[in-house]
């Protein structure tokens, strides 16, 4: 667990070609390593979100190697990248921790420390491709969203109690709202589902009151992956 720069930090040799060639292709390939299991990990994936992992873990460690040990200068640039968070768009709870994983990579790889940064990486992947695989901290009840557009001439108070007191085992309107230039009224309902019950059944029986109109069963938008 020794830097393999500890040498040149004592000394004012600084950085030899081959200690940096090293530390940019161990970066690389944990930095690989991470994507990958992210890929495995995760259903949804943007292109580009997976090549940043890629090259994170080697701009953080060309950083910490200009630094070079010096804390006001660290401090300096790592607040200049803070404000790159700005100019994204806000992520999951899951990409913002291997974000951090692939940060800590580069950090460890920049100042020399290559068996910590293979074991940070090896021992974090192992272990979120196993809490993924066993659907850790996933819920067993089926949350959803339905959605049920009817005309404004019908009175929905107690419309569709009978039925999704039949096919969920909760429900809560949730919102009401006007739409289509007030002629029509927009229902959300949030419901938890049988196991045993056919969502399409249950659209169906939907349907037949409100008009043949829109119905729509989705995730709620407060379970979607967040911080």
């Amino acid at each position: 667990m020794e830097s393999i720069l500890s040498q040149a930090t004592e000394t004012t040799t600084g950085l030899t070609l081959e200690e940096i060639i090293f530390c940019t292709l161990t970066s690389f390939i944990l930095g690989f390593l991470i994507s990958f299991v992210y890929i495995i990990c995760n259903k949804k994936y943007s292109k580009n979100y997976i090549i940043t992992l890629v090259i994170l873990p080697i701009l953080v460690q060309a950083v910490i190697m200009m630094v070079n040990g010096n804390l006001g200068t660290g401090v300096a640039i790592m607040g200049a990248f803070n404000l790159v968070r700005f100019r994204s768009i806000p992520g999951s709870s899951k990409e913002i921790g291997v974000i951090f994983l692939t940060m800590a990579v580069g950090l460890a790889t920049g100042m020399g420390y290559i068996s910590f940064a293979l074991l940070i990486a090896v021992t974090v992947s192992l272990i979120l491709v196993l809490l993924t695989k066993l659907n850790y901290g996933g819920s067993k009840e089926i949350h959803k969203n339905i959605k049920i557009l009817l005309p404004e001439n019908i009175d929905f108070t107690h419309l569709f109690e009978d039925l999704l007191s039949q096919y969920t085992s909760s429900y809560q309107l949730d919102k009401i709202r006007t739409t289509n230039m007030g002629s029509m009224f927009e229902l959300t309902y949030d419901v938890i589902l049988k196991k045993d019950k056919n969502e399409k059944e249950l659209i169906d029986e939907i349907r037949c009151r409100n008009g043949n109109l829109t119905v729509s069963l989705a995730k709620p938008e407060n379970l979607q992956e967040e911080l």
